[in-house]
């Protein structure tokens, strides 16, 4: 038998413990719903350490300062899973759909990049995950690029998420280097009071087939989005509109996909095309059926 005594201290303490994470995972919420919105943002890379054996014959990539007008949509909000489309505004009447980022709390699932166009499934255990939210990045065609779970820190005036994981090779470079074939990312977001920025340091790995790494470079980016009125991205709020219901339908079909916890294995190109070329030539009120058939053409 319990007595009352030794029984209130312990519910006490369980709903504390209780309450404290409640509000930690409000306060995560915030933080990544406060990344939406309208931003002025700046695209900073430059190539820090090089490692290459010819280091005589070796070019680093060029040092990158871009600037970009870049609308965040919230485009799902539910307790465990915060969907955000970025649109690049490069004028009122062009709209480039960007990248999407998806937090899951307590996520199990993972698809890890490989190299090339390949992805690893791996199930995690729930024990491994408590507390943490996992950030899911896909290309602007919805298709993977890469993922990856941890805490979310709000300590000493600080706000961010940190993870390492490994990644293709970003559109800057995948059309310009073909001497590295996997990108490890440590990703940092970090909430700010202008905005948030999305720290990088980035190992470029050249990976063989038996998973060996040799480390051919090191780069350090950093964006920075300043947080500016909505209404500076009034042209990007009405693409989405006219816009959503086409790429709903792609999202569907890649969660289709992701749900059979297979690894996965994508054409680069299909009859001399990109995914993402295929599917930004539709008229936005193609059917599924049509979003469907484009994207089983690159799965293997």
């Amino acid at each position: 038998m319990i007595t009352k005594s030794l029984y209130f201290p312990a519910v006490m303490a369980l709903a504390c413990s209780l309450g404290f994470s409640q509000d930690k995972k409000q306060q995560d919420i915030k933080s990544i719903k406060s990344m939406c919105g309208c931003y002025e943002v700046k695209f900073n890379f430059a190539e820090t350490f090089q490692y290459a054996k010819d280091s005589a014959s070796y070019k680093p990539s060029q040092t990158k300062h871009e600037s970009a007008l870049e609308w965040v949509e919230l485009v799902e909000d539910t307790p465990n899973k915060i969907v955000m489309q970025h649109l690049l505004i490069v004028s009122d009447d062009m709209i480039i759909k960007h990248w999407r980022q998806d937090w899951l709390f307590e996520n199990t699932d993972l698809y890890l990049f490989d190299k090339n166009t390949s992805w690893k499934y791996k199930k995690l255990d729930k024990k491994a995950v408590k507390g943490q939210w996992t950030q899911k990045v896909y290309q602007v065609d919805d298709s993977p690029r890469y993922e990856g779970t941890a805490t979310w820190v709000h300590v000493d005036g600080q706000d961010y998420w940190a993870n390492i994981t490994d990644a293709p090779l970003p559109r800057r470079e995948h059309t310009k280097r073909n001497d590295y074939n996997v990108l490890k990312r440590r990703n940092i977001h970090e909430i700010t009071a202008t905005g948030w920025n999305h720290e990088q340091d980035n190992d470029k790995l050249v990976r063989d087939d038996s998973g060996k790494d040799v480390l051919l470079a090191q780069e350090k980016g950093m964006d920075v989005y300043t947080k500016v009125p909505d209404i500076k991205c009034i042209a990007g709020q009405k693409w989405w509109k006219e816009n959503n219901a086409l790429w709903k339908n792609v999202r569907d079909k890649w969660q289709t996909l992701f749900e059979r916890n297979k690894d996965l294995n994508l054409a680069a190109k299909v009859d001399k095309k990109a995914l993402y070329s295929l599917l930004f030539d539709l008229k936005p009120n193609a059917t599924k059926a049509e979003t469907d058939a484009i994207i089983e053409k690159f799965v293997k």
